[in-house]
């Protein structure tokens, strides 16, 4: 099975995509103590977040550090719950996000008197995989996948009547990741899932591929990292159609799992943190590429055209 593990500027600690700080305490790197000698750039930058967005953001920090050696970019992976709530503690200058914020997390940013712009790097293919030796499910309805993920259906007859009478092994991430709570709300009318729950997606994906009845969910790079080893289930839309994910199928949302992947950025960090905003700027330049190479699907060119114009009223 292929991982994914971060590289960068500073070490990678584990195969569960953490990147630890580079020195420095939280505050140091958000004093906005940089110096910068024309586009040369120095100082710490911190983020923590989402596991799904890391892969992108690593394969941009690889080619950040190398051209801006003296500034230091850690990046933690403590989920998108996790990271939003080291943002809101005013531990970090970003957050990597694979769902938007939540009403609670924007309520307790403003108490903090935090303010930030989101910022789209890519967008990625909710990707429903069962076993590869799995010779009965090629497609699924969102019904059916409640049926799953609430625990009614035991076995998967029970999901549908022509599938065996086999009993179903369901996994998926635990509620620190975003992944989780799109599913939740997308599919389970925010609902808790009942199913076997892991922090690592790496984990899920081994489950899957070791459990010939089972079922999981993870970004589609996840997929494409391992699609030799998984099937890809179609997932019937609100049209009755089913699709599935692909790199055309999500860039025009006719997946019906499709999803934006977000950095949320703190404003004044950007204000007054020049190794921050330079950061960012190359974030929304090379984020096409990295978004392709990470295994994601890039956005049109309108929307970091837009991210581009955000950067540039926070820049003093």
């Amino acid at each position: 099975m292929k991982k994914w593990q971060i590289i960068g500027s500073t070490t990678a600690l584990s195969s569960v995509l953490l990147l630890g700080a580079c020195g420095g305490a939280a505050e140091k790197a958000n004093s906005g103590d940089t110096k910068s000698s024309g586009d040369k750039l120095s100082g710490e930058v911190k983020g923590d977040g989402s596991s799904t967005v890391a892969p992108v953001m690593e394969k941009i920090n690889e080619e950040f550090s190398s051209e801006q050696p003296d500034v230091s970019v850690s990046i933690g992976v403590s989920g998108t719950g996790g990271g939003f709530e080291k943002f809101i503690a005013g531990e970090t200058d970003f957050a990597n996000a694979s769902r938007e914020i939540k009403p609670e997390e924007e309520e307790k940013l403003k108490k903090e008197k935090i303010d930030y712009t989101a910022f789209k790097v890519a967008q990625d293919g909710l990707t429903v995989a069962v076993n590869k030796d799995n010779k009965f499910v090629n497609e699924l309805s969102m019904d059916e996948l409640a049926k799953i993920y609430s625990g009614k259906a035991k076995t998967w007859k029970d999901v549908n009547p022509k599938f065996p009478a086999k009993k179903i092994k369901a996994f998926s991430p635990d509620q620190s990741h975003g992944t989780y709570d799109f599913f939740s709300e997308e599919v389970m009318d925010k609902k808790d899932l009942q199913s076997e729950k892991n922090a690592d997606t790496n984990v899920i994906v081994k489950s899957v591929q070791d459990n010939k009845d089972s079922v999981g969910f993870f970004g589609y790079n996840f997929y494409q990292e391992n699609k030799d080893s998984l099937k890809a289930v179609k997932i019937k839309g609100e049209d009755g159609k089913a699709v599935k994910p692909s790199e055309k199928s999500v860039k025009d949302g006719s997946y019906a799992l499709s999803r934006p992947l977000f950095v949320y950025a703190k404003n004044k960090s950007l204000e007054d943190n020049k190794a921050f905003h330079g950061f960012m700027e190359f974030v929304v330049d090379k984020a096409p590429k990295a978004s392709k190479d990470a295994g994601y699907v890039p956005l049109n060119d309108s929307e970091y055209k837009k991210d581009k114009e955000e950067l540039k009223k926070l820049k003093k």
